[in-house]
């Protein structure tokens, strides 16, 4: 029979065509010659579904009752029905390079011993590798998958190759097993793509391949070097309980979906250098053995290390919304760097150094260009909000440049050891006047000073509250006096502890207030004291009060002294003289009149004068001399006591104000 023009087949020996256009007899005849494990070449043919069946079972080897085929070379072959290769054993190189498969092709344990090629081969149908050995090199790269692939339990014992390989449908490689080298750089994944429990024990590299589904490689360990540098995950990525035992590269790599390293062990060097996350990245109760940098990178939803454990030096650059950091373990130096970041750090321990910074300038790449933030220029500023350091030892903590006019203090350990660096600010006071809500008839004033956000949220709940203190955010729980008290107390501490003395002043105004609110932990004799100190100087921190005080006490006691503590005039000396009836030697006994309460005008510019200076000279425990009636006397007593208190209470305020 004559080769058919066009036909790309390779004639069969001894024919001049190909397999599929031989006479019947001539085929029976080439299938009955071939035993198990005889070399094959049926390069560019046509196979039906029958035509590869009789094949096959022309090489079936009698004792395992399996085809085994020698070096077999199928290279642009085509497979027009369903291609079963069940349980076969290539004892040779099985070269597919370039065919297609119009309708499922089944690999299903069957066994490479040597190289297997399915470059740029066409899958049309379903393709399965489930339970397939490939003891040498493997090359699936350019190959298109256009329906369903799966290499579940397949076992890649030399390198293999996925280099640019398309997979249009779902590909499952679940717990498959690479022992060397994988490289699916620039693979395309357009549907779901499972990796779970896949054991790479080589080198493992996904370069600039997409994930345009959900990417599962949940339970997959990676021992050695994993390349995931400028991948890009249009879904969901997940890596819970991943073991990276080599370094783990996610440069540059897109995370558009949420990406989930749950769980996950990196025991060596990882990073994340310019990497981005449209959605959250969570790195919960993840383990990191060995150094780990994560950025710089930027994160448009937020990244979430709740319970990881940190073994070796961190550094964190991170432009994100939100950095979640509750119970984690921190066992050596690390620095975090953010920007428009929230940041909670609840129930986190620190065994050494570690700084939160925000950082004022963009990030820089290794190469000198700066970090993408564009999708981040909504926000209001670039801040760096601490939201709480609930439970946290402090003693190894460092903040800088930071926000913390949100931030729960409550049960922070050792926080008289914190550091405040730069510029960290915290949440003001209602300003001014302000009409508290059910005493409507009694305004209060408010002056300026910094407080706790706990301090906000504990009057906020009052009943009497006035407008201008924030409400409790969800979950930050309800604190009084009696807890607020101690944090500021250590907060006073740790500004003197840095030689800021007006910066304590607030959180010293704060402990008092919070001691003269407290009725549980406080003496009411002790509360009474308080009320005092802080009517008439604000706990020695205002001075205007005290001077205030001050100049209505010498106004009353010029007023005193002018109505009746000044006598009408001036007492004149009197010499009486007693002359002894024997004639003898005469006594003069010199006498002064009582001052006289004065009568008539006494708003006088005279008067007025000498009070002046009686009430000028108590004020500096002075005594004027001057001739005074006995309620002046006692007049002058009290001022030369309190004006000189309420003096000494303004210096001290100044000097509060002032003192380095």
């Amino acid at each position: 029979m004559e080769k058919p023009a066009g036909c790309p087949g390779v004639d069969v020996r001894g024919q001049a065509t190909c397999l599929a256009h031989l006479a019947d007899a001539d085929r029976d005849g080439y299938l009955a010659s071939l035993t198990a494990s005889s070399r094959i070449d049926h390069r560019g043919t046509p196979f039906t579904q029958d035509l590869l069946n009789r094949l096959l079972g022309a090489l079936i080897d009698p004792a395992t009752g399996r085809p085994r085929l020698g070096d077999a070379k199928f290279r642009s072959a085509t497979f027009e029905g369903n291609a079963g290769f069940e349980a076969v054993t290539f004892e040779g190189d099985a070269d597919f390079h370039s065919a297609t498969f119009k309708g499922d092709a089944t690999f299903d344990s069957a066994t490479f011993a040597g190289r297997a090629g399915f470059d740029s081969a066409t899958f049309e149908g379903q393709a399965d590798f489930g339970s397939a050995t490939f003891e040498s090199t493997t090359g699936f790269e350019w190959a298109t998958f256009k329906h369903a692939v799966g290499f579940d339990k397949a076992r890649f014992e030399g390198h293999s190759g996925f280099r640019s390989a398309t997979f249009e449908n779902h590909a499952h490689f679940l717990s498959a097993l690479f022992k060397d080298t994988a490289r699916f750089v620039g693979a395309t994944f357009r549907g779901p793509a499972w990796f779970h429990k896949v054991v790479f024990e080589g080198v493992v590299a996904f370069d600039s391949a997409d994930f345009e589904d959900y990417a599962d490689f949940t339970s997959a360990a990676f021992k050695r070097t994993a390349w995931f540098e400028s991948t890009a995950f249009e879904d969901d990525a997940g890596f819970k309980e991943v073991a990276f035992e080599g370094d783990a590269r996610f440069d540059s790599a897109a995370f558009k979906g949420r990406a989930t390293f749950k769980s996950a062990t990196f025991k060596h060097v990882s990073g994340f250098e310019s990497a981005t996350f449209t959605g959250d990245a969570g790195f919960e109760s993840a383990t990191f053995e060995r150094s780990v940098s994560l950025g710089p990178l930027v994160c448009l939803g937020g990244v979430v290390l709740s319970g990881a454990t940190f073994n070796g030096p961190v550094t964190i650059l991170l432009a994100a919304r939100r950095l979640e950091c509750r119970r984690t373990r921190w066992s050596t130096t690390a620095e975090v760097r953010l920007r428009y970041a929230s940041v909670d750090f609840a129930q986190a321990v620190f065994e050494y150094p570690l700084t939160i910074a925000a950082e004022a300038d963009t990030f820089l790449l290794p190469g000198g260009g700066a970090v993408d933030e564009q999708d981040l220029a909504g926000a209001p500023d670039a801040m760096v909000r601490i939201a709480s350091l609930r439970g946290v030892d402090a003693a190894h903590l460092v903040l800088s440049d930071v926000d913390l006019s949100g931030c729960l203090f409550t049960g922070t350990v050792h926080l008289d050891q914190l550091r405040l660096e730069g510029a960290c600010s915290f949440v003001g006071t209602p300003h001014g006047w302000h009409r508290r809500q059910l005493l409507h008839r009694r305004p209060s004033w408010f002056t300026r000073r910094r407080t706790l956000a706990e301090e906000h949220h504990w009057r906020a709940g009052q009943p009497n509250a006035v407008q201008g203190w924030h409400a409790p955010v969800v979950g930050a729980g309800q604190v009084g006096p009696a807890q607020l008290a101690p944090v500021y107390r250590a907060l006073r501490k740790a500004f003197e502890d840095g030689k800021n003395e007006p910066g304590a002043a607030d959180f010293y105004y704060g402990e008092m207030e919070m001691r003269r609110h407290d009725t549980t932990g406080t003496p009411r004799a002790e509360r009474g004291l308080l009320w005092g100190y802080w009517l008439l100087s604000g706990y020695g921190l205002r001075a205007s009060r005290a001077l205030i005080w001050l100049a209505l006490a010498m106004s009353v006691t010029i007023l005193m002294l002018m109505w009746c503590g000044l006598p009408q005039s001036a007492p004149k000396q009197v010499a009486t003289g007693t002359v002894p009836p024997s004639g003898g030697r005469i006594t003069f006994e010199i006498d002064k009149a009582d001052p006289q309460n004065p009568t008539g005008c006494w708003v006088t510019g005279e008067r007025f004068e000498k009070a002046l200076n009686v009430t000028l000279n108590s004020v500096v425990f002075r005594s004027s001399g001057q001739d005074l009636t006995t309620t002046g006397t006692y007049t002058e007593m009290v001022s030369r006591v309190a004006e000189p208190i309420l003096l000494g209470l303004a210096v001290l305020a100044i000097r509060n104000r002032v003192k380095r």
